[in-house]
């Protein structure tokens, strides 16, 4: 009992430290007091696994520091009772022949290493406090993450292995312990952020007859030398409008129905490899399709894009247009009936956004300007920017708004409820794997390991 006292208020005391500088206090608790406190089948968890454990749940935000030591001995044996958790499930990974070969971990480490060795203005520095923290040499450092990592995707594909396999089944949850859950969980919930729920038409400039005109003489022009024998690829990369494909000489890869706009659907299913189509319009401009190859479903081709000229004076004359179909909307026209009449739906826009957005981080900045100060049933008129670097307008009607606040029970009840039943059948599985090995926790003895009582699970 003395023992664990002592190991208790080293941890205790080493937390305080690590609240105010980690690495100092990982250094200053690289004590000489290390001993066995649980083993697990073949691998034993000693008294430095659960410190660090300790001081890794200290950075979290919600961990409430213990007042006394009764609190102190509940988290420590949750602590141990974790990492006996996990070395369970490491150990079923290895008796289910589960393996992670470092080249799938290699990214995310170096990635973390990376992260890791910003915060610092050399590697002189970063080398140094290092090995201040007691963490070695980066090349060790490295092995540390990279042992953790595995250990916890061992730990994940084990659990996702015997849920596929139906062998983690659904627990019930009471209503009771639902509310309980939840009640534990409020003071540390985030505020329900403010959402909304709108319809819109989405109207788009379109160029003048004129310039439509022109642009398809272009495209002939173009479709003409190609067939007097110009390389298509050569004639995409100087001509096409599309600059996603242009470099790559008017690649399109493979596609399946229903990506791309009907009319141009309509030409690439129906044209046979080699061939090339006619010059045809879409909401895009005038197009050339070649198609090179064809499987069952799918289809690859080139295309070149002209693109008509689109003037400050249509986008005028679009602004006018959602300034009408607004009125036209308030008056009492049905949406559907404005929608086919002015909507952009060639470039894929919805007209109906019916699950809640939350304003601040599902919006972009043009609704959220658009929205303000606008309640359920307003309409708004405004303007937002495209890839082609000219405005479309928005002509939208709020249908909901709902400015946030605390999250309450009616919120996230089937949430919790369905984190509950998950825990809960985790936590019956790994109660069946405990019974299969041999676990034992010797919390109780002096800090050497000498002694001590066994606890058998």
């Amino acid at each position: 009992m003395t023992g664990m006292k002592s190991m208790l208020m080293i941890v205790a005391l080493a937390g305080v430290a690590a609240a105010q500088d980690p690495a100092a206090a990982a250094r200053d608790t690289a004590i000489a007091l290390d001993r066995i406190v649980a083993i697990v089948g073949d691998q034993a968890i000693t008294q430095s696994d659960m410190q660090e454990r300790f001081l890794a749940l200290q950075q979290s935000p919600t961990f409430q520091p213990p007042q006394n030591e009764a609190e102190l001995r509940v988290i420590m044996s949750e602590v141990i009772n974790q990492l006996i958790d996990e070395e369970i499930l490491v150990q079923k990974a290895r008796q289910l022949s589960i393996e992670i070969a470092d080249a799938v971990l290699a990214p995310q480490v170096d990635q973390q290493m990376r992260q890791i060795r910003s915060r610092f203005s050399s590697d002189a520095e970063f080398r140094a406090e290092l090995s201040k923290a007691g963490l070695g040499a980066p090349e060790e450092y490295r092995r540390f993450l990279m042992d953790n990592m595995r250990r916890g995707e061992l730990q994940r594909r084990v659990m996702d292995k015997m849920k596929s396999e139906g062998k983690i089944p659904p627990v019930n949850v009471r209503e009771s312990e639902v509310e309980e859950a939840f009640n534990r969980a409020r003071g540390s919930l985030p505020r329900r952020p403010a959402t909304v729920t709108f319809r819109q038409i989405v109207i788009a400039p379109k160029p003048n007859a004129s310039a439509r005109e022109t642009a398809r003489q272009r495209a002939e022009s173009l479709l003409a030398e190609i067939r007097a024998g110009a390389d298509f690829e050569r004639v995409a990369r100087r001509e096409s409008a599309d600059s996603s494909s242009r470099e790559l000489g008017g690649d399109l890869g493979w596609n399946r129905r229903g990506v791309m706009v009907q009319q141009f659907e309509n030409w690439m299913f129906g044209l046979r490899p080699g061939n090339l189509s006619p010059v045809f319009e879409t909401v895009h401009g005038f197009h050339i399709l070649r198609v090179d190859r064809v499987q069952p479903g799918e289809v690859k081709s080139r295309h070149i894009l002209v693109r008509p000229v689109i003037d400050s004076a249509d986008v005028v004359r679009a602004r006018a247009e959602a300034d009408s179909a607004a009125r036209l909307w308030a008056s009492g026209v049905s949406f559907d009936t404005l929608a086919r009449r002015h909507h952009d739906y060639g470039s894929g826009e919805e007209t109906a956004i019916l699950n809640p957005v939350p304003v601040d981080s599902g919006l972009p900045e043009s609704y959220q300007r658009g929205f303000q100060g606008k309640v359920a049933g307003d309409m708004a008129v405004f303007p937002i920017a495209t890839p082609t670097g000219l405005p479309k307008f928005v002509v939208a009607q709020l249908l909901t708004r709902d400015e946030g606040g605390e999250y309450t029970l009616k919120d996230l009840r089937e949430r919790v409820r369905a984190q509950l039943v998950e825990e809960g059948s985790y936590r019956r599985y790994l109660d069946a794997l405990r019974k299969e090995m041999f676990v034992t926790i010797r919390l109780d003895g002096p800090p050497d390991g000498a002694g001590g009582a066994a606890h058998r699970h």
